[in-house]
């Protein structure tokens, strides 16, 4: 029995987070796996046994050192880091995510985002204690420039985060309002956060605009991750930006945040980045047969996609997503993350084969 005068273990946990939801990974043991926007294909045989070899004689007995220096040169050289910029790694995304809103966690700050997108950016200003303002986008999922500007006259935002392209809707904003928003936030210090997770599937990426005009995007940072790249293992994801803002926000990193497996295996894949720039290619083209077939399901609205993800709304997310699930096909139901995103789902852009799977069961179920 608990001894009623013992104090409660949980006392000194946070009451919300005590209250909140942790982040849920569907179980997916034996499903066609099309829920998480992960690169579908693995290494050929010929290149795992090459990794096999560097990871061998990998020295796991040291901390990492010298070889991060060297998995950050090759980073830069593969985004051709503009003159006076710096770039910092994380353990993905994510933790560069929790990184800024401890960098910016001054008193009265708040961060920023249009909805729907990415959770870790709410969650992130929840967890340090930061007030988070979301901003609905348009019935069309495009930003709602008035509104943004409103919001981010009234909270001057230290954070305001753009993904580009969005997660759950898949598509590029326009690039003029996003200008005129970084231009907004830099009348009071904000800093824009442009978040490129599924730039290898993009038309577009802003790194383009930033080396245009590097003065108009001084108060910009911008993120990326090699999990959509094809590494969503390894967990390694980068930030760059002006020298000055990425040395204050690298002050907060862990200093041993990427294992020395995780820097290998990034420059493995960097020195064979054709492989994977291939498979790239070959999502875009499936991600082209899905959305036509998609378009041709009675009561199914395909919406445009820059990434490797398609959303799609069905007359019921929650029977499709059920019907397709017991088919052996795992996808996302987003239907109640945000009211726009009623009725629809987030498919993965998988191989051909996943792919006509779930071409060949959605039809059942809707």
């Amino acid at each position: 029995m608990t001894d009623m005068n013992t104090p409660n273990p949980l006392r000194f946990i946070r009451q919300d987070i005590q209250s909140m939801h942790a982040y849920a990974i569907q179980d997916s043991a034996g499903m066609v796996k099309l829920d998480a926007m992960e690169n579908p294909f693995s290494l050929s045989p010929e290149l795992q046994a090459k990794l096999g070899e560097r990871l061998g004689a990998v020295a796991i007995n040291r901390y990492p050192g010298a070889r991060i220096d060297d998995l950050k040169q090759a980073l830069a050289s593969y985004v051709d880091l503009p003159e006076g910029h710096g770039l910092m790694l994380g353990n993905g995304s994510d933790e560069l995510i929790s990184l800024l809103a401890m960098a910016c966690d001054v008193p009265g700050a708040s961060i920023l985002a249009p909805l729907p997108g990415f959770v870790m950016y709410a969650m992130s200003a929840q967890l340090q204690g930061l007030a988070f303002h979301g901003v609905p986008l348009t019935a069309g999922f495009e930003l709602d420039e008035a509104a943004m500007l409103a919001a981010m006259r009234a909270h001057r935002p230290a954070i305001t985060y753009i993904a580009y392209p969005n997660n759950p809707t898949a598509n590029l904003w326009d690039a003029a309002v996003i200008r005129r928003l970084i231009a907004e936030a830099a009348t009071f210090g904000g800093l824009v956060v442009m978040d490129e997770a599924y730039q290898p599937f993009s038309s577009k990426t802003w790194l383009d605009e930033i080396r245009a005009n590097p003065a108009a995007n001084a108060n910009v940072l911008l993120m990326r991750t090699l999990s959509k790249f094809g590494l969503a293992g390894v967990r390694l994801g980068y930030m760059l930006g002006p020298q000055a803002l990425v040395h204050e926000v690298d002050k907060l990193r862990p200093p041993y945040n990427v294992s020395v497996l995780n820097a290998e295996c990034a420059l493995f894949a960097l020195e064979h980045a054709g492989v994977f720039a291939q498979q790239a290619a070959h999502i875009r083209e499936q991600r082209s047969v899905l959305i036509e077939a998609l378009a041709r399901m009675p009561g199914v609205t395909p919406f445009p996609s820059d990434a490797n993800m398609v959303l799609a709304r069905v007359p019921d997310a929650q029977r499709s997503f059920d019907g397709l699930k017991a088919r052996g096909v795992l996808v996302k139901n987003v239907s109640k993350m945000h009211p726009s995103l009623t009725n629809c789902l987030r498919l993965t852009v998988g191989t051909p084969e996943e792919n006509a799977q779930l071409i060949g069961a959605l039809p059942q179920v809707l």
